[in-house]
C-alpha cells in the first residue's frame, strides 16, 4: 500500500524533467539601510532568485514538480557599501496528495548573514570554496532539497545534509563565521547539520518519513494516516524517556509542523497524544492546549 500511494501521487504530475530543483521566490526589505545602499541592492533580489532557481544543486536531471521555497531577506545593518548583515527566513513546502494543500517543510529563522556585495557582481556556485554569499545559498539549497527527498524514502536526504555539513565547515574556517560556529543559540547552522547526520536522531528520521506516507495518505483513509502521523510523536517520546533530545532539528521540525500536527491529529482517537507533544515541544505548548480544553 505504502508503495502504490506514491506511485499514484506521482502520476498525478506531468514528469517534468529538468537541471534545476527550486521553484524559490526571494523578497528583500532594507528599510534599516542608509538610502545609497539601497540604491546598490535594487537589484539584489532578483540576483538571488535567479541564482537559487537556475542552479542545479543535483547530480542528474530532476524528475517532477520544482519544490517551493522562499527567503525572506531583511537587512540589518550596512558597515559600508559592500559589508552587510542580514536576517533570513527560509520557507519551504510540498504537494500533499488529494489535496490543494502545500504541507510546511521548512520554518527557519536564520539571524546571522553576514557578507560583502557589489552592485551587479555575478554569482557562481563552487560548494568546494567558501563564498560569503553563494556558500550561504547552497547551504539552504541542500537543506531544502534534503527535507524534501526525506519525506520520499528513508534517509533520502543525507547525501544534501552532507553537502550542508561540508559547505558549514567552510564557513567555520572562513572570516565570516558568525552564523556557521557552534554556538547555544536555538538556531545553528552547524548544528542543524550535525543532528541530521547524527545516529542519534535515525529513529526521527525514519518516522519523518512515515509521518509523510501518513500525510500523503490521509484522504484516502485518515484512520491509518493518523496512526502514522502519530508515530513520528511516540517515537519522539521514547527517545525523551531515554535521552535529551533538545535539539536543533526537532526545534526546526516544530516550528514548520506544530500547526499541521495539531490540525491533523485533533480528532484522534487517543487524546494524550496532545499531552506527549507538550513534553517533546514545550515551545508550542499554547497550541497543544487549545485541543484539550
Amino acid at each position: 500500500m505504502k508503495k502504490n500511494i506514491l506511485i499514484i501521487f506521482s502520476l498525478l504530475f506531468t514528469i517534468n524533467i529538468t537541471a534545476q530543483e527550486l521553484n524559490c521566490r526571494v523578497t528583500v526589505n532594507y528599510e534599516k539601510l542608509p538610502i545609497n545602499n539601497r540604491e546598490l541592492l535594487v537589484n539584489f533580489a532578483s540576483e538571488i532568485e535567479t541564482y537559487m532557481n537556475k542552479t542545479q544543486f543535483t547530480n542528474e536531471p530532476f524528475e517532477g514538480e520544482k519544490i517551493n521555497c522562499a527567503l525572506n531577506i531583511f537587512f540589518t545593518s550596512a558597515s559600508s557599501d559592500i559589508e552587510y548583515s542580514a536576517q533570513v527566513v527560509v520557507t519551504s513546502t510540498r504537494p500533499v496528495f488529494k489535496s490543494d494543500k502545500q504541507s510546511p517543510m521548512l520554518t527557519i529563522n536564520d539571524a546571522n548573514w553576514n557578507f560583502k556585495y557589489e552592485k551587479g557582481q555575478p554569482l557562481y556556485s563552487n560548494q568546494s570554496i567558501y563564498d560569503p554569499i553563494t556558500s550561504f545559498l547552497d547551504f539552504y539549497a541542500n537543506i531544502i532539497i534534503g527535507f524534501d527527498y526525506e519525506t520520499w524514502g528513508e534517509f533520502y536526504g543525507t547525501e544534501f545534509f552532507q553537502k550542508a555539513f561540508n559547505i558549514a565547515n567552510l564557513g567555520m574556517n572562513s572570516n565570516y563565521k558568525k552564523g556557521w560556529e557552534r554556538t547555544s543559540d536555538a538556531y545553528n547552522r552547524t548544528r542543524l547539520c550535525e543532528d541530521l547526520l547524527n545516529d542519534k536522531f535515525r529513529p526521527f528520521r525514519e518516522a519523518f518519513y512515515e509521518y509523510h506516507y501518513g500525510l500523503d495518505l490521509y484522504q484516502v483513509n485518515k484512520e491509518e494516516a493518523q496512526e502514522h502521523i502519530a508515530n513520528l510523536v511516540n517515537v519522539l517520546n521514547d527517545m525523551k524517556n531515554k535521552t535529551d533530545i533538545n535539539s536543533v532539528l526537532l526545534r526546526t521540525f516544530f516550528d514548520a509542523k506544530n500547526g499541521e500536527i495539531t490540525d491533523l491529529l485533533r480528532d484522534y482517537r487517543d487524546i494524550n497524544i496532545f499531552n506527549r507533544l507538550k513534553r517533546i515541544d514545550p515551545a508550542h505548548i499554547s497550541k497543544y492546549n487549545e485541543v484539550l480544553k
